[in-house]
């Protein structure tokens, strides 16, 4: 084995990533299992989770899909002992479950502001109490990897309170980094720019996109294979194993543009 492949390898280690089936998170599974972790695909749809575990059958890799309701923190406990008797230990874990609203500020009502903190944020504290407290009982030297936004870098227009739950998860991933360095586990904010994943088309029309184009210096959206690169460096101990509450921002040059 080479060098390269020794330093990013995650050859024995189990990833669980929550949001594995959708498009974003879905590319990053693959990064994973094509590095060598054993994958576990956590969301609703069985049926995209197939599809994808067929790809990472195909690559030669592992990989299997757990059901679980992020809005529960029993499901979740359930979901930790599934992964601990099928694999033996969790290593690598990666909170990415998220919902976005067009809504304009004056028209968002409690309800759907309330729904949307519960996924993106309330969800996400859940997972890294229940598999944080996990690492550190156990003495494992766990990744944990928040998907933020560059919303919650710099506030956008048209996704306001998706943009205020990404701050929020970008403030929360950097206070756990801080509790937790010293017990060897790590938490990162990976923050992807503008890629078109499902929960963001409803609000990609054409003024939108002239809008973004000009203010990203790639002058394009992102693709989701180009996350897999930055999820492998945050997930692996022997690269990554001194990067902590830190935002990898992959966003083609948006966050540096002013004018």
């Amino acid at each position: 084995m080479s060098y390269l492949n020794t330093l990013f390898s995650l050859q024995s280690q189990t990833a669980v990533i929550i949001g594995g089936t959708g498009e974003l998170c879905g590319h990053m599974a693959l990064g994973l299992a094509q590095a060598g972790a054993e994958v576990v695909l956590v969301g609703r749809s069985e049926t995209k989770a197939n599809q994808l575990l067929k790809k990472i059958e195909n690559l030669g890799a592992k990989g299997y899909f757990v059901p679980a309701d992020v809005s529960d923190s029993s499901s979740l406990e359930s979901l930790l002992s599934t992964v601990i008797e099928r694999s033996g230990q969790v290593d690598i874990l990666i909170n990415g479950a998220g919902v976005n609203s067009p809504t304009p500020f004056l028209e968002i009502e409690e309800e759907e502001w309330q729904r949307i903190f519960d996924i993106n944020l309330t969800a996400t504290m859940r997972a890294c109490q229940i598999f944080g407290r996990y690492f550190i009982e156990n003495k494992i030297a766990g990744s944990i990897i928040n998907l933020g936004s560059i919303s919650g870098l710099n506030p956008l227009s048209r996704v306001f309170t998706y943009s205020a739950t990404k701050a929020a998860v970008h403030n929360l991933s950097k206070n756990l980094a801080r509790e937790w360095a010293n017990q060897g586990v790590r938490v990162n904010t990976l923050v992807p720019g503008f890629f078109p994943a499902e929960q963001n088309k409803a609000v990609l029309d054409e003024t939108r996109v002239a809008s973004i184009m000009n203010h990203t210096p790639a002058k394009r959206f992102g693709t989701p294979d180009e996350l897999i690169g930055a999820t492998i460096l945050l997930a692996s101990q022997k690269a990554g194993g001194f990067i902590t509450g830190h935002e990898m921002v992959v966003d083609g040059g948006f966050h540096a543009m002013s004018i």
